[in-house]
C-alpha cells in the first residue's frame, strides 16, 4: 500500500472513532436518575446504588449510563426535571430522596419503569403502589422500616438517658405520614412513662423556633424523625444538642457520626444498594408490576461514646453490647 493511500485510511478510521464512541454510549441502557437533593449531600447513598447496580451486573459508563437530574432541595422542580427524563426517553427512573421525587416521577409518566426508595413513607398510603407484593404499573421500589422502629428508638433512648422525662420529637410537618411516626413515639412514651412535646420544622426559621421551644421546656432528650431536612441540618442539630446538653436519638448513622449521642434505624445505604439491585432487574427485562416492594430490613444501633461522656451519660453495658458501632 502507498504511503499517501495508508494516510488516507488512518484519517478515515480516526474521523470515525468520535461517531463510533457515540454510538457505543448511545446503544447503552439509560437510567433517569432523579434526586431532591444535590450530588454532594447525597454521594454515600449514590455510591451505594452504585453498588446494587454493580450486584446486578450494571456499571456506570461501562455497559450503562446515567442521566441525573438534581432538584437542590427544591421540591417545586421535581416535575420539570422529572419531564425532562421522560423527553430524554431513558429506560428507567430510579428516584431518591424522600416520597417527593417518587410522585413527581410518577406524575411524569404511566410507561417508563420506575424505583423508588422513600425513607420514612408508606408507599401504599403515598399511593405510589396498590399493594407491597403486586405494585401494579409501572413503578416498585423500596420502603424503609421507619414507623415501626420508632417506638424502639424511644425505648433505646430511655435506657441511655433514664433521667430524661420530657422528650421533644422533632418532626417535618410536610414529611407524609408523619401522624403515625408521632403516635408509635406517643404510645411508647407512655409505656416508659415520658412527656412528648412536638415541634415541627420544614425550613432553617422554622427549626430555629422549634428548638428555641425544646430549650424553653427544658426537654431531657431528643428524638429527630427521619427526613431529608433534618439529615441535611444534622450537624446544626447536633451542635444545639451539645450546647443544651441533651441527649439526642437520630434515625441514620451520619448523625453520631456528626457528634449526635446515637442512632437506631433502618440502614438507608443497603436501601439504596437494593434499589440499584432492582433497577439492574428492570433493564434486564422484568416489569415494574412484577417485582413486590422492598423493605430495607437491616437496622443498625450506632452510639457516639464521646459524646455520652461530654453528656455525663453512663451508657449501659448491655446497650453498648448491642451496638453495631460505637465511636470512640
Amino acid at each position: 500500500m502507498r504511503r499517501r493511500d495508508l494516510l488516507g485510511l488512518l484519517c478515515c478510521t480516526a474521523a470515525g472513532w468520535p461517531a463510533a464512541s457515540r454510538a457505543q454510549q448511545l446503544a447503552m441502557p439509560l437510567i433517569g436518575f432523579l434526586g431532591l437533593s444535590s450530588p454532594g449531600a447525597f454521594s454515600p447513598r449514590l455510591s451505594a446504588f452504585r453498588k446494587g447496580l454493580a450486584e446486578a451486573g450494571f456499571v456506570e459508563n461501562r455497559n450503562v449510563a446515567i442521566e441525573y437530574r438534581w432538584a437542590d432541595d427544591d421540591v417545586s422542580r421535581l416535575q420539570e426535571l422529572a419531564a425532562d427524563l421522560v423527553r430524554r426517553n431513558v429506560n428507567v427512573i430510579a428516584t431518591a430522596g424522600g416520597p417527593a421525587p417518587a410522585l413527581a416521577a410518577k406524575a411524569a409518566t404511566s410507561t417508563i419503569p420506575i424505583v423508588f426508595a422513600t425513607p420514612g413513607s408508606d408507599p401504599i398510603e403515598l399511593g405510589l403502589v396498590a399493594s407491597m407484593n403486586r405494585p401494579e404499573g409501572n413503578i416498585t421500589g423500596v420502603g424503609f422500616l421507619v414507623s415501626t422502629v420508632s417506638g424502639k428508638q424511644l425505648e433505646v433512648l430511655h435506657e441511655a438517658a433514664p433521667n430524661a422525662m420530657t422528650v421533644g420529637l422533632l418532626v417535618n410537618p410536610t414529611n407524609p405520614n408523619m401522624s403515625y411516626y408521632i403516635k408509635n413515639v406517643q404510645d411508647a412514651a407512655e409505656v416508659f412513662g415520658r412527656k412528648l412535646l412536638v415541634v415541627r420544622a420544614a425550613t432553617e426559621a422554622e427549626l430555629d423556633t422549634a428548638l428555641a421551644t425544646l430549650a424553653d421546656h427544658r426537654v431531657g432528650a431528643l428524638l429527630a424523625t427521619p427526613d431529608v431536612f433534618f439529615f441535611r441540618q444534622r450537624e446544626r442539630i447536633g451542635s444545639w444538642a451539645a450546647r443544651k446538653n441533651v441527649p439526642g436519638m437520630y434515625a441514620s448513622r451520619e448523625f453520631p457520626e456528626a457528634g449526635g449521642l446515637m442512632s437506631y434505624g433502618t440502614s438507608i445505604d443497603d436501601g439504596y444498594r437494593q434499589e440499584g439491585v432492582y433497577v439492574g432487574r428492570v433493564l434486564k427485562g422484568e416489569k415494574p408490576a412484577d417485582l413486590p416492594v422492598q423493605q430495607a430490613v437491616k437496622i443498625e444501633l450506632v452510639i457516639n461514646l464521646k459524646t455520652a461522656k461530654a453528656l455525663g451519660l453512663d451508657i449501659p453495658i448491655t446497650l453498648l453490647g448491642r451496638a453495631d458501632e460505637v465511636i470512640e
